[in-house]
């Protein structure tokens, strides 16, 4: 059974990719996560995980694939795994200093 993930696409004014996920990340459904990831492989790209209630570890890796160009968006409820995995480390996270 798949976990209910939404996932869409957009960009910000000034051309910047957002990827914008709601749902839960996990193995389940990393596959069409870590898809919308690489596709837009050039730059920086904004991945908006504020609407994201769980994330697993398939869901951490994923990330850490493209830690060094992305931006993630979060609540502090994600900030512990973001933390205890090292991704706060390597990628901009936005929203978990409350």
């Amino acid at each position: 059974m798949t976990t209910p993930l939404t996932l869409t696409a957009d960009r910000r004014p000034d051309g910047t990719p957002v990827l914008v996920a709601a749902g839960e990340i996990d193995m389940s459904n990393v596959e069409a996560f870590a898809t919308a990831l690489a596709a837009d492989p050039g730059g920086p790209l904004v991945v908006d995980l504020t609407e994201v209630q769980y994330l697993d570890s398939a869901g951490v890796t994923a990330l850490f694939a493209h830690a060094r160009r992305i931006e993630l968006l979060v609540t502090p409820l994600l900030a512990p795994v973001l933390t205890i995995s090292g991704l706060t480390e390597l990628a901009t996270v936005r929203g978990i200093e409350g």
